[in-house]
C-alpha cells in the first residue's frame, strides 16, 4: 500500500512538472520580486532605515531656470514659423484664385468670340478686293514699294531683336534675355515674333527660379494673343510653372486647357513632353 501511494505520489509530481515550467512569472509579478529583493537588501545594508539622501529624493528643481527659457524661445521660433507657413500659403492661395478667375474670364471671351464668328455672315463673292484688279476699277491701290521695303525692314529688326534675347537664354544670362526679349514684344508688338518673345520670356524667369512671375508671364501671353505662334508652349509652361508653386491642381488645369484649345494643333515636341508633364502633376 506505501509503494502504491508512493508511485502515485511520483506520478502526480512528474505530471506537474511541465505545466509547473510553462508558467513563466509575469513581468508585474518579476518587477514585485526584485521590489521586494531591494528592500530586503536595504533592510540588510541600512537596519536603522533609509539613508535621507539614498531616499530617491532629489533637493535639485526639474527644471532650471535657462532650460525653462530656452524651451520658451524655441516655442515662440515654432509659433512664428507656423505663422509664417500660414501667411505663405494663403497668398499662395489668393494668387492661384486670381490665375483661376484669369484663366476662366479668358476661356469665356473665346467662346464668346467663337461664336461670334460663327454666327458672322459670309462675305459675298463680289466684295471689293485689295488687289491690282481693285486698283484697275478705282479701287483701294496697291501699297507703293517704299511702304513694303519697310515693313521687310521691321520683320529683319524684329527677328535681330528675338535672336538677341534668344541667345542670352541659350548663355544662361536669364535676367537680361528677360529684358531684351520684352523689349522686343514691346516694340515689334505685331511680328509672328513677340509672342515667341513674350513665351520665351516667361521660361527665362522659370528657369531663374521665379516660378510665380513665371506664371504671370506666361498667362498673359496666351490671354493676350491666343493665336499666337508660341501661345500652346504659355500654357504648357504655364503648368511647369504651377508645378514649381506646387499647385498641382492648377496645373492640371493648364494641362486640360492645352489639350482642349489646340488639341492636334500642339507642336509634336510638346506632345511628347505633355505625358510625363502631366503625370507629374499627377494629373488624372
Amino acid at each position: 500500500m506505501r509503494i502504491l501511494l508512493t508511485t502515485a505520489a511520483l506520478a502526480c509530481t512528474l505530471a506537474a512538472t511541465p505545466a509547473a515550467a510553462q508558467r513563466q512569472p509575469s513581468p508585474e509579478q518579476r518587477v514585485e520580486r526584485l521590489e521586494r529583493q531591494v528592500r530586503q537588501l536595504q533592510g540588510r545594508i541600512f537596519p536603522k532605515g533609509q539613508p535621507v539622501d539614498t531616499a530617491g529624493v532629489s533637493d535639485e528643481p526639474a527644471a532650471s531656470q535657462v532650460v525653462v527659457v530656452a524651451l520658451s524661445n524655441r516655442l515662440d521660433n515654432i509659433e512664428r514659423q507656423l505663422a509664417e507657413i500660414i501667411r505663405s500659403s494663403e497668398e499662395n492661395g489668393n494668387r492661384v484664385a486670381t490665375l483661376e478667375a484669369e484663366l476662366a474670364r479668358f476661356r469665356a471671351d473665346q467662346d464668346q468670340r467663337l461664336r461670334a464668328l460663327e454666327t458672322a455672315p459670309v462675305s459675298s463673292p463680289g466684295a471689293a478686293s485689295n488687289g491690282p484688279a481693285a486698283a484697275a476699277t478705282g479701287g483701294p491701290a496697291a501699297p507703293p514699294a517704299q511702304v513694303v521695303k519697310t515693313t521687310g525692314d521691321i520683320e529683319a529688326d524684329g527677328e535681330a531683336a528675338y535672336d538677341a534675347g534668344y541667345q542670352l537664354w541659350q548663355q544662361k544670362k536669364y535676367d537680361q534675355a528677360v529684358t531684351a526679349l520684352r523689349a522686343m514684344a514691346s516694340s515689334f508688338p505685331n511680328h509672328r515674333r513677340a509672342s515667341w518673345a513674350n513665351n520665351l520670356a516667361g521660361r527665362a524667369l522659370l528657369d531663374s527660379g521665379q516660378p510665380r512671375a513665371a506664371a504671370e508671364a506666361l498667362l498673359a501671353n496666351y490671354r493676350g494673343n491666343p493665336k499666337g505662334e508660341r501661345a500652346p508652349d504659355s500654357l504648357f509652361y504655364l503648368g511647369q510653372s504651377l508645378v514649381s508653386l506646387k499647385q498641382s491642381t492648377q496645373a492640371c488645369k493648364a494641362y486640360a486647357e492645352l489639350e482642349e484649345v489646340y488639341g492636334a494643333r500642339i507642336r509634336d515636341d510638346l506632345k511628347r513632353l505633355l505625358p510625363a508633364a502631366k503625370a507629374k502633376a499627377g494629373c488624372k
